[in-house]
């Protein structure tokens, strides 16, 4: 069975009065009193303003549900106060004089909301990896030919395609899988393929004639195609799972080497292993070891400890296999870097 991971609609849910975790939340170093929200702002880039973890934010806004039916319908312009006894982070008006504080909701076009994460990190991803168990796609489509005399093609452009029905109007293309091995014991945990674009029938037959609505890369002759589906809501809040977890980076999208901020990451652990979308996982980078040579020509060996250096959101779980954004980091990010429950 083939399953894919199609464009995600981010947004934020939040907590109210949920259980408190072990540690409580701390303020960063240099806190403001208040922020002025910008556009481009994302949710967890304010919380990093005022938080030590950003990804905490969910437990300590102060919202009134009342008044606000979407707490993360966050504008441009609006002003965040901080009230440090909690903390709790607020909307709000600058005051001043004897003007009383007092949280507000002000009304801006839909559309202008500040998102949890970038947006801009999610929507080059026209359609996320695909992961299947077949690594023939046995049900897929296949390209067998394109525009006369073309070797290459793109947006705009007709394909020919066998094996796709008029039943469904748009299809999304992928290039052939590749297995998707575990980074520690080399099992495969699957066969990716990346997405290249979607297109639309224009004509029934054998082979049906579509033309490409979109696409990241040239596509080709035997290139794949799948039934599109709707883009589908993603509503979390970020937390920690509740449980240990371990595990490490098992690809990095688009076959690169190392990655960093606001790119996407896999990794060798999914659903049966206790994640699920919204959990935040800490990234650790292996130091190695050493050996200890004493005076006497005696040697030790010694496994460094790791080293934390960045954080990731975890957007899409299969049952061994997990798609994440990563967050944060001060370093690169390589394939084997181990992920933990932070």
């Amino acid at each position: 069975m083939i399953r894919i991971i199609f464009p995600l609609i981010l947004s934020a849910a939040f907590l109210f009065g949920g259980p408190a975790l072990a540690q409580p939340v701390a303020l960063a170093e240099d806190a403001p009193d208040t922020y002025t929200v910008v556009r481009g702002d994302t949710l967890w880039d304010i919380s990093a303003r005022f938080l030590k973890q950003p990804w905490r934010w969910p437990e300590v806004w102060r919202m009134n549900r009342e008044q606000i039916n979407n707490p993360h319908l966050i504008y441009p312009g609006q002003v965040i106060l901080l009230d440090r006894s909690g903390p709790y982070l607020m909307i709000g008006q600058r005051i001043s004089g004897d003007q009383r504080l007092s949280p507000q909701i002000y009304s801006e076009p839909v559309g202008t909301f500040i998102p949890t994460i970038p947006m801009r990190a999610i929507e080059p991803f026209l359609t996320h990896p695909l992961i299947s168990d077949d690594p023939r796609m046995v049900e897929a489509g296949t390209i067998v030919a394109t525009e006369i005399g073309r070797v290459l093609t793109g947006q705009g452009d007709n394909v020919f395609a066998k094996d796709v029905s008029d039943e469904h109007e748009v299809w999304q293309i992928f290039r052939n899988t590749k297995p998707l091995p575990d980074p520690v014991t080399g099992q495969i945990l699957g066969y990716e393929a990346e997405s290249l674009g979607s297109a639309r029938v224009v004509q029934a037959g054998n082979p049906t004639t579509l033309q490409i609505l979109s696409s990241v890369e040239e596509i080709k002759t035997g290139d794949r195609l799948v039934p599109s589906e709707r883009p589908r809501v993603f509503a979390y809040v970020p937390h920690a799972p509740e449980v240990e977890v371990s595990g490490h980076v098992a690809g990095i999208y688009r076959g690169v080497s190392e990655t960093g901020r606001h790119h996407v990451i896999s990794m060798n652990i999914g659903e049966r292993d206790g994640l699920e979308e919204g959990h935040v996982l800490a990234l650790h980078r292996t130091r190695g070891s050493t050996v200890y040579k004493d005076e006497e020509e005696n040697t030790e060996r010694f496994d460094l400890p790791e080293q934390r250096f960045g954080l990731v959101l975890i957007f899409r779980v299969f049952d061994s296999v997990a798609y994440a954004l990563v967050m944060d980091t001060d370093g690169p990010v390589k394939i084997g870097d181990s992920l933990r429950t932070p």
